[in-house]
């Protein structure tokens, strides 16, 4: 898939350099074109609505959730697991994006209109998807996210079967790190207790920042660039 730089945004974000220590929604408004989402991610921000059904916010989290690539945990049934199912990347974008935005999930905000813009970055080559499957060519689990450089930035998984969204991050932090470039940046937004027991660490978030500027020398993994 290549790469499209998109039109740039209309809009100015709000800096994520001037915000202050522990102030995590930066701006409300804007719009959702490809322009405006690259550029916030390339400044350290994602979208999520304020509140349900509510205006797009601007978020940068302090402290910012990250996953060390060589920090990955995987415990012995994960392991047998990832033996169990079947990965692929951006087989089906749609069905995954669906799946999280499944409505009946627990604090669920991704609606149609969320949904339509990462079709169309995905579309431009930065959304990915990671699709986990069984045997028998059934979809069970997956992932989605945003890839500018070296930085993955992860939206939301999605699992119907024990461990599927987690083979799913699995592939993604193996392929992240074939070619052992310490600048990758594998972004998760918020430190979970979930997400923390597979690794994920909190980091200030000016050193997040730091760590985003770095990334921009990487060649990304899914586009030919």
């Amino acid at each position: 898939m290549g790469l499209v730089e998109p039109p740039e945004s209309a809009w100015v974000l709000p800096d994520p350099h001037d915000a202050a220590e522990g102030q995590e929604l930066l701006g409300v408004g804007a719009d959702l074109e490809p322009g405006t989402l690259v550029a916030a991610y390339r400044m350290g921000l994602f979208p999520m609505p304020v509140e349900p059904g509510g205006p797009i916010g601007w978020w940068s989290p302090d402290p910012r959730g990250v996953l060390p690539l060589a920090g990955l945990r995987i415990s012995r049934s994960l392991h047998t697991s990832v033996r169990r199912f079947v990965t692929t990347v951006d087989q089906d974008f749609p069905a995954v994006i669906r799946h999280c935005a499944d409505p009946g999930r627990p604090h669920g905000w991704i609606d149609e209109a969320v949904i339509s813009a990462y079709h169309e970055l995905h579309r431009l080559g930065f959304a990915h998807s990671i699709e986990t499957w069984t045997q028998d060519g059934e979809l069970v689990g997956g992932l989605y996210g945003v890839e500018i450089n070296g930085l993955f930035a992860g939206e939301s998984m999605f699992s119907l079967a024990t461990d599927a969204s987690k083979v799913a991050l699995v592939r993604l932090v193996e392929l992240l790190g074939e070619d052992q470039d310490e600048r990758r940046l594998l972004d998760v937004q918020w430190r979970t207790d979930h997400l923390a027991s597979l690794g994920v660490v909190d980091v200030p978030r000016s050193h997040y920042l730091e760590l985003l500027a770095a990334t921009r020398g990487c060649r990304p993994v899914f586009t030919s660039g």
